[in-house]
């Protein structure tokens, strides 16, 4: 038996799904539409169809393909240009030459279609249409048949007064091929207004029978909603895919599920998805396969199809996310939000009822978005943040997008270049740096690869080796879901923000250079450079002097690949060493806690008398220190303390802080003699500030335990910062809790305002403006020193948010500073959006 299976339709009705999806492929309960009336059709013995496709047709043809897959044939028949219902039939009539069955390919129903084929047999006739009963008839067309079970009458889509019956057509038929004869070829037909009232004309019967079951036009997106919680609900005959795990919840293959997270019945979640911790999914929802669904999230009469990631306490209620969303932490969408495949919703943004955000498209970070999203470009996102490119490993960041990124940066080099890449101990970043490796290597550039090494360490080997570059790939370790690529110039700094607009220009054009195959690049593995790192680490180092103070000392290695090198540096220096977390391990960063890490940290100082407790990041950068009474020392106060000894070890020396480091920092440097220079507030701009002073620069020194030694290193590092806080201490003779006793209190207060992209020049400008009389540094954002104290605003680079930080004489008075600039950026704001509107 042969069925005609009509999937031309736009389904502009359910836009913005469909406008990248023809309407039969969207999925009900994860599987298509049109594959749901495929396995209708072979359930009741059809096995051959034909498919009438014109919108998207590719989509079809590629999903199902001859069939094979799928127990049935399927050929197809392509409309150049719309036809209608009998149209597009006629115009397969080749395919037809018996009896045969027409249905729509994005209805969802079990009809017995048996049924329908023998009421047509026993009837011998030539046309037999499937009628339903509904509740609501206004939106179908009305057909009123006599008492023989023939037609007498057709309505599209009538008005209360003009219904005079409840029986509508399906749109199921089972035809002969003598009704060829109504459909002239190449004409635009529609069975209901002109093929069947043209038979009636001529006194040629349809008959037509009404059929029990289940049957659904869906055509809205409220009716693709409650298509899903009908076959969810068992209201539907047709197989849910996956394992019923529980009365009413299905699980697909390969997927975990936290046991602290909860699912109410009926669910269906599909293949490989990833269920966090305190995670709800509340019934009617469904999930797509390979999404993701973070910790403390709450999925509510919602479907996602696949590919979806939401972020950590985001809820999501009554809203359909098309393929490959991103929705990030703390997102809120109402009932009836449908957002179109590849939108990013940024932190904290709300979805109001009834918004649609077509394909595509950029929600910012704490916005609150009422009217629908169509036509606005995706556009304020660049690729590079301060710290690299950066996004959620295998969801933003997977390996595509990592050998894209290499392919653009080497084709930024000439062939034969030489690029040295390190990883940390995770299986996702050794998965990207794979593909990292093999994009340089396809644009004809060298790879020279230390396989697990410190970031530092990589920066020492491409500023000691003929190295043009590097790039360093490990998790975050602030966000251990989120993987950062660095990129590294042959200096051994971060990229500058101008090649970073090269690469990303080339990645967004896919320029990347074409070599011959003897032309590739190729893979070498340097020996000994940790070796040679730690022995240039120990040249800088006051040895003699360390040795001699015979330091007891708790070091915490946070399971990172520090704890590769440290060991061999501290069994140099002498003293008595605790060392706790002292290997690299992914599984045990992830799962261990920073804050309960450091108070361990702090208890083990305390109890074992210790001088002091160092606590290295897992990448190598970073520092946090815990003095002998336990106290934790905030970034501002290491900051503060490391300046001191510094100038006070080497009088004289210049030392480079960013704009907004607390007074103390400066007054500390001053007063033992050396020299503050203000520099901007990245990696980039405190390293470039350093380099250009680098024959008295003594020190740069960030605000979050980050420190850099120019005569040793450009970048960060936190290896080298704990070597040289134990020489400045040796060489002082100062004791780490009586410094820290001398900083006294810092009263550095923030406040962070939700800014659109469009807004921040003018917040910027208009705040510039109305100084009046103050004279600001304009070194990163806007600096002004007063008598009591000084204040900053500086915009964000990555995110739609301008920050503000104050210090006045105490806390009080900051916070007051800080929340009125606050509330001015907020009255600019909206007079802004006021003027938009």
């Amino acid at each position: 038996m042969k069925a005609v299976i009509m999937a031309g339709g736009e389904g502009t009705r359910l836009r913005p799904l469909t406008a990248t999806a023809p309407k039969p492929m969207l999925p009900v309960a994860n599987r298509p539409m049109l594959e749901h009336i495929l396995n209708l059709l072979k359930k009741h013995g059809f096995d051959e169809v034909v498919i009438t496709v014109a919108f998207m047709a590719n989509a079809i043809r590629t999903y199902f393909g001859d069939g094979s897959d799928f127990g049935i044939r399927i050929s197809y028949s392509n409309e150049d240009s719309p036809l209608g219902t009998a149209g597009s039939v006629g115009n397969c009539r080749e395919m037809l030459e018996s009896t045969f069955l027409v249905i729509s390919g994005d209805v969802l129903t079990d009809i017995d279609l048996s049924a329908v084929l023998e009421f047509h047999r026993s009837r011998s006739a030539m046309a037999t249409i499937a009628l339903k009963s509904m509740e609501n008839p206004l939106e179908f067309g009305i057909v009123t048949t006599n008492e023989d079970q023939t037609v007498a009458r057709f309505l599209e889509k009538p008005t209360w007064g003009q219904v005079f019956s409840d029986t509508i057509n399906t749109g199921i038929y089972v035809l002969e091929p003598e009704i060829f004869t109504y459909m002239p070829v190449g004409k635009v037909l529609d069975f209901s207004h002109d093929v069947f009232p043209r038979m009636l004309s001529d006194g040629v019967p349809v008959h037509a029978v009404t059929c029990e079951g289940y049957w659904e036009d869906v055509g809205t997106l409220e009716a693709y909603l409650g298509a899903q919680s009908d076959a969810l609900a068992g209201k539907v005959e047709i197989d849910l895919p996956g394992f019923m795990i529980d009365t009413g919840i299905y699980v697909g293959s390969a997927t975990e599920i936290h046991p602290g997270a909860h699912l109410e019945a009926p669910v269906l979640v599909g293949d490989n998805c990833r269920i966090g911790a305190g995670a709800r999914i509340g019934p009617y929802s469904v999930i797509g396969s390979n999404s993701r669904i973070s910790k403390s999230a709450e999925i509510n009469h919602s479907v996602l199809h696949e590919n979806v990631y939401i972020g950590e306490a985001s809820i999501v209620r009554g809203t359909v996310i098309g393929k490959s969303c991103d929705v990030r932490r703390s997102v809120h969408t109402e009932d009836g939000v449908v957002l179109g495949s590849d939108c990013y919703v940024g932190d904290g943004a709300q979805i109001m009822a009834r918004v649609k955000v077509y394909p595509s498209k950029t929600v910012q970070s704490g916005a609150t978005v009422l009217t629908s999203i169509v036509w606005e470009s995706k556009g304020t996102r660049s690729v590079f943040s301060p710290t690299g490119v950066k996004g959620i490993a295998n969801v933003d960041i997977g390996p595509e997008l990592a050998l894209r990124l290499a392919m653009a940066y080497g084709s930024t080099l000439r062939p034969g270049a030489r690029i040295t890449t390190a990883r940390d101990s995770s299986r996702a970043a050794r998965t990207l740096k794979r593909a990292i490796m093999v994009g340089l290597n396809a644009v004809g550039v060298d790879v020279a690869d230390l396989e697990v090494a410190t970031v530092p360490a990589l920066r020492f080997h491409v500023r000691n080796t003929s190295s043009k570059g590097g790039i360093a790939v490990g998790l975050d370790p602030l966000d251990p879901e989120s993987v950062v690529i660095r990129f590294i110039d042959e200096g051994g700094v971060d990229l500058d923000e101008g090649t970073q607009r090269k690469i990303e220009r080339g990645l967004a054009r896919e320029d990347f250079r074409n070599v011959l195959a003897g032309e590739l690049g190729d893979i070498e593995f340097p020996a000994r450079n940790t070796e040679f790192y730690t022995q240039s680490l120990l040249d800088q180092a006051e040895v003699s002097r360390i040795r001699e103070r015979n330091f007891k000392l708790v070091v915490d290695y946070s399971y990172g690949v520090a704890s590769h090198i440290m060991p061999g540096v501290l069994s140099k220096l002498g003293g008595d060493i605790l060392g706790i977390n002292p290997f690299s391990s992914t599984k045990r960063m992830v799962e261990s806690l920073p804050a309960a890490n450091l108070a361990r940290l702090a208890d083990l100082v305390v109890s074992s008398r210790s001088e002091m407790g160092i606590a290295i990041d897992p990448v190598g950068e970073r520092l946090q220190v815990v003095d002998s009474k336990g106290r934790i020392l905030s970034g501002y106060e290491l900051q503060v303390l490391m300046c001191r000894l510094a100038a006070e070890a080497k009088p004289g020396a210049r030392i480079v802080i960013p704009v907004g480091s607390p007074r103390a920092t400066a007054d500390a440097i001053e007063r033992f003699g050396g020299e503050a220079v203000l520099a901007k507030r990245s990696i980039t701009g405190l390293s470039e500030a350093a380099l250009a002073d680098s024959g008295v620069c003594a020190l740069a020194a960030g605000l979050e335990g980050d420190f850099s030694f120019p005569t040793f290193l450009p970048g960060f590092d936190g290896c080298a910062a704990f070597v040289q806080l134990l020489s400045l201490l040796a060489l002082t003779g100062q004791n780490l809790a009586e410094a820290a006793d001398e900083i006294g209190v810092i009263s550095v207060v923030s406040e962070s305002v939700v800014t659109p992209w469009e807004t921040k020049g003018m917040v910027m400008r208009l705040l510039l403006e109305g100084l009046g009389e103050a004279e600001p540094l304009l070194i990163d954002g806007i600096y002004v020193s007063q008598p009591k104290g000084w204040y900053l605003i500086v915009p964000d680079p990555v995110e739609p948010i301008t920050h503000v930080y104050v210090e006045l004489n105490n806390e009080v008075e900051s916070r007051m500073l800080a929340r009125q600039l606050a509330e001015r950026i907020v009255q600019i704001v909206r007079d802004a959006d006021a003027v938009r509107a």
